[in-house]
C-alpha cells in the first residue's frame, strides 16, 4: 500500500520520526538505530515504511532502508514478538551485527539486546537462521542513489555503499541535503580510488 514517505524531516523524538510531505506530517515509528542514520532535522530524507492496521488501531513504522523494513517483518513472524519488540529490537543492534549473531547462533550478544530474553533470542535463531542474510547484489544504504550513482560510473555496489558510510562519519554539521549529497559523493570517489582527501 505504502513503499516511502520522502519529504522534510521535521522532528526525531525517541522513536518516532516526523516527516512532512505534500503538507501532511508523518508520525513514524522506527528503530532508534535507523532514526539516528536518517538526515538531520530541515533537511529532506526517505522513511521505507510498513502500516500496521487492526480494527483498534494504525500505526505506521519507518525504517532506513527496504533490508530494514524485511528484517523488522521477519521479526513479526517470530512467535511472541510484535511491532513493538520487533522495533526495540531493531533499535538495539545494528543489521550486520544481528544477521552476524543469528548466523553465529550467537546467544549471548542476542541476550543483551533490551528487552531481549533467552527463550525469545532462541526463538529468532531457530526461525530466521539463514534468511536474513543478504543476496550478494542486495546494498543497503541510506544513499542508495549516490551508491548507484558510483555503480553507474563502474564502482562495486557494496564498496560504494561503503565508502559512503564512510564518508558519512566525516561530515560536517549545518549542510544542506544536496551539500551533503556533493561532498559524499566526492569523498567517496576518493576512498574507491585509494586516495585520501
Amino acid at each position: 500500500m505504502f513503499n516511502s514517505v520522502r519529504g522534510t524531516i521535521t522532528g526525531k523524538l525517541g522513536e518516532s520520526v516526523y516527516v512532512l510531505s505534500g503538507g501532511v506530517e508523518w508520525d513514524i515509528s522506527a528503530p532508534a538505530t535507523d532514526i539516528a542514520s536518517l538526515p538531520e532535522v530541515g533537511e529532506e530524507g526517505r522513511v521505507f515504511v510498513w502500516l500496521y492496521h487492526r480494527e483498534d488501531q494504525m500505526k505506521l513504522y519507518g525504517f532506513s532502508g527496504e533490508q530494514r523494513r524485511a528484517t523488522f517483518l521477519e521479526l513479526l513472524k517470530v512467535d511472541g514478538v510484535g511491532p513493538k519488540g520487533a522495533l526495540k529490537i531493531l533499535g538495539g543492534i545494528g543489521q550486520k551485527e544481528l544477521e552476524s549473531a543469528l548466523e553465529n547462533e550467537d546467544l549471548a550478544r542476542l541476550e543483551a539486546v533490551p528487552g531481549l530474553g533467552k527463550k525469545t533470542a532462541q526463538k529468532m535463531i531457530l526461525a530466521l537462521k539463514g534468511k536474513l542474510a543478504r543476496p550478494v547484489a542486495a546494498v543497503e544504504s541510506p544513499y542508495l542513489d549516490l551508491v548507484e550513482a558510483l555503480a553507474g560510473m563502474g564502482y562495486d555496489k557494496r564498496a560504494a555503499a561503503e565508502a559512503l558510510e564512510q564518508a558519512g562519519k566525516a561530515l560536517a554539521p549545518g549542510l544542506t541535503q544536496a551539500e551533503r549529497e556533493k561532498v559524499l559523493f566526492r569523498e567517496a570517489i576518493v576512498l574507491l580510488s585509494g586516495g585520501s582527501s
